[in-house]
């Protein structure tokens, strides 16, 4: 029989909630959010869009060691992922809904890893695990950026994999080094040497956590050290194999190159040291709208428990290297988001069994009165268009499906304003609805200016007619797999060179993002699209290179 709550009791996780009973009912709803939202849309320019190209191209080369992007062996990603890709080619065929499943399922796999981590390093309260589950699964941006077809989820499954192997020694039992060599190797095989960041630092600093790793420490770093040399040696055997391959140039690029130059002077991406501060509360939405949250983190005290100050270990390191180095992108931190789940499901946990206060004023009301707001947005859009109080043309866009999705924002305010139990899979579960309401938003309005299939349909026509096409300034393989091209699209910079491309090809056709189209330019031009509040264009290349020198492209 369940011992009844004691007063005062936070009831964010109820022992008798329908999450008590089914305590996996997270899995098939993510999995079942997240089929719905990846095949609402088609695959993203330029971060699905490129991946699949560089798995196309290196289909069409049959090359096992290589990745190629137009037409160039492509240095920036070793191969794992693409091997994942075409093994499902191989099975049923070129497709771009294999490589959205495989998205869907390694991102299952993360919430499994998650949540089993959590066991091993918290196994004397299960909730701690269900609750990393829920707010795992809910996070706005790890969702949406999930669904790329990218290398960063996978990499978090090799991530919570190693530290899987770790974990044991948290509470005095042996560590698995060789499950974590394999991780480990693995790891770096999907993302090359920051593996060793995301996974090797937390081993290095083994002793801060582990009593054995302090008690055994010529062990723990002999055994570590070789599962890390291991590790190490897989990827440079494919890496000197592809190399030797690839040619001079790529041995360059793939040995030198791609690391030294994102962690000196990103030649991409370069930010400040603080960058991911102001970043980071809106990687933890919408949790960071839960007052609770906020409450329990300040009530942290110490000395934590060794699973907590793994947690910590794996975190700190990781945001202060990325800090340090030049380059630096939101989703270089995916593989974290486990960590920040498991740091709050202890947290919002362990202030349960303090006995928090449960004042009203904790509740979720300020991501209510967020959801409110933008319902009450979208309900009102048509009449704020109508009156030309909005006049982007985004706004009229969306006006045209606001309405229904208004409506829902609205009602999943009110589930979060009513007084129940379940706090947090209240939150979670509204967050997750909310997130995959906007996708689908976007997908109903937005998404034609973001689809590239119908120019891609239009150069690969082209170039069945042997008609050259080139690409001025951008070209990011946006184009090849949606096209299915067989040729590379011709980049080129400048005036100069478009000048004397279209010289020497006087049937060819050149796509640019002009910011500004007069009605000339829309009477010259073969395809037109607007893009990211620029647009695409595809012109004649003479047409083109009489009109660039007065346009402002």
């Amino acid at each position: 029989m369940t011992p009844p709550r004691p007063p005062g009791r936070p009831a964010f996780v109820s022992r008798g909630s329908l999450a008590r009973m089914l305590p996996w009912l997270w899995l098939p709803l993510w999995a079942a959010a997240a089929l719905a939202a990846i095949f609402q849309h088609g695959p993203m320019p330029m971060y699905s869009t490129r991946t699949l190209s560089v798995a196309w191209e290196m289909w069409l080369h049959h090359s096992v060691l290589v990745p190629y992007l137009n037409g160039l062996p492509y240095s920036d990603k070793p191969p794992l992922l693409l091997w994942l890709i075409q093994a499902g080619w191989a099975v049923a065929g070129v497709n771009d809904v294999w490589p959205r499943l495989l998205e869907v399922l390694l991102g299952a796999i993360q919430l499994v890893l998650a949540w089993r981590l959590a066991r091993s390093l918290f196994p004397q309260d299960v909730r701690i695990a269900h609750a990393t589950a829920w707010i795992l699964l809910a996070f706005t941006y790890g969702f949406l950026f999930g669904l790329q077809v990218m290398y960063e989820v996978l990499l978090a499954d090799c991530v919570l994999a190693a530290l899987l192997c770790l974990a044991p020694a948290a509470h005095g039992k042996a560590p698995r080094f060789g499950g974590y060599m394999l991780a480990l190797g693995l790891g770096l095989l999907t993302k090359g040497p920051v593996m060793l960041l995301h996974a090797g630092v937390p081993w290095l600093l083994g002793p801060l956590w582990s009593e054995r790793a302090r008690r055994e420490r010529r062990s723990w770093y002999c055994r570590g050290g070789l599962s890390c040399l291991a590790a190490c040696a897989l990827l440079l055997a494919w890496a000197l194999s592809a190399a030797w391959v690839g040619g001079k140039a790529y041995q360059r690029m793939l040995l030198v190159h791609q690391t030294a130059g994102r962690v000196v002077d990103a030649f991409a991406h370069a930010h400040p040291f603080w960058w991911y501060l102001p970043v980071l509360p809106v990687l933890a939405f919408p949790f960071t709208l839960w007052p609770r949250l906020w409450s329990a983190l300040l009530r942290w005290r110490v000395p934590l428990e060794p699973g907590a100050r793994l947690l910590l270990a794996w975190l700190v390191p990781v945001l202060l290297g990325f800090s340090a180095i030049s380059g630096k992108q939101a989703y270089y931190l995916l593989p974290e988001f486990a960590c920040m789940a498991m740091l709050m499901a202890f947290t919002l946990v362990r202030a349960t069994a303090a006995g928090a206060a449960n004042s009203r004023w904790l509740s979720p009301w300020p991501l209510a009165l967020l959801l409110a707001a933008t319902g009450s947005g979208l309900i009102a859009l048509e009449a704020l268009v109508a009156h030309h109080v909005l006049s982007d043309p985004i706004y009229a866009t969306m006006a045209s499906h606001s309405l229904p999705f208004g409506v829902l924002y609205l009602l999943l305010a009110l589930v979060l304003a009513l007084p129940r139990r379940g706090e947090l899979y209240r939150v979670a579960g509204v967050g997750l609805a909310a997130t995959v309401a906007a996708n689908g938003l976007f997908s109903l309005t937005l998404w034609p200016a973001y689809d590239f299939a119908p120019v891609s349909r239009l150069v690969a026509e082209a170039q069945r007619e042997n008609r050259p096409v080139a690409c001025l300034d951008s070209n990011d393989g946006q184009y090849t797999f949606l096209g299915r091209l067989t040729r590379p699209i011709e980049q080129l910079h400048g005036v100069q060179a478009l000048q004397q491309w279209s010289d020497r090809h006087a049937d060819g056709l050149v796509i640019v993002y002009p910011k500004r189209l007069s009605q000339a330019d829309h009477a010259q031009a073969v395809y037109i699209q607007p893009f990211r509040g620029i647009s695409l264009a595809v012109w004649p290349a003479r047409s083109l290179a009489k009109a660039l020198p007065q346009e402002d492209l």
